[in-house]
């Protein structure tokens, strides 16, 4: 059960939001036994966010969740910030140094009615 969540200062249009679940998608199949079918992916744009002090130029903050215990390695993560950074980049011209990722497990996690 993946999520990503996307936070962004900037608006975020339809096309630039597809692009981006798109590249999200190929991205969480790094993680193993993830994949885009079971992925759920959230965008709120025009959040107000300060980076440095400062809310002068567009900033962006993404959550990746899974559904695991413990035993994703981190070079699973640090495979994915230049591919969530240079996407964001692309589609919404922000600054790599203006984004923050942050990746999480739970071991806790309920859909359909039930819980994994």
């Amino acid at each position: 059960m993946p999520v990503i969540h996307t936070y962004a200062s900037t608006p975020i249009p339809a096309d630039k939001r597809d692009a981006l679940k798109a590249t999200w998608g190929k991205a969480i199949s790094t993680v193993p036994g993830k994949s885009e079918q079971w992925l759920m992916c959230i965008f709120d744009e025009n959040v107000a966010m300060y980076h440095a002090g400062t809310d002068d130029a567009p900033v962006a903050y993404v959550t990746v969740d899974v559904f695991s215990r413990g035993v994703v390695s981190p070079s699973v993560w640090q495979a994915m910030t230049p591919v969530i950074c240079e996407a964001l980049e692309r589609e919404l011209g922000i600054d790599p140094a203006r984004i923050y990722v942050k990746y999480g497990e739970c071991s806790n996690f309920g859909w359909n009615g039930m819980n994994f």
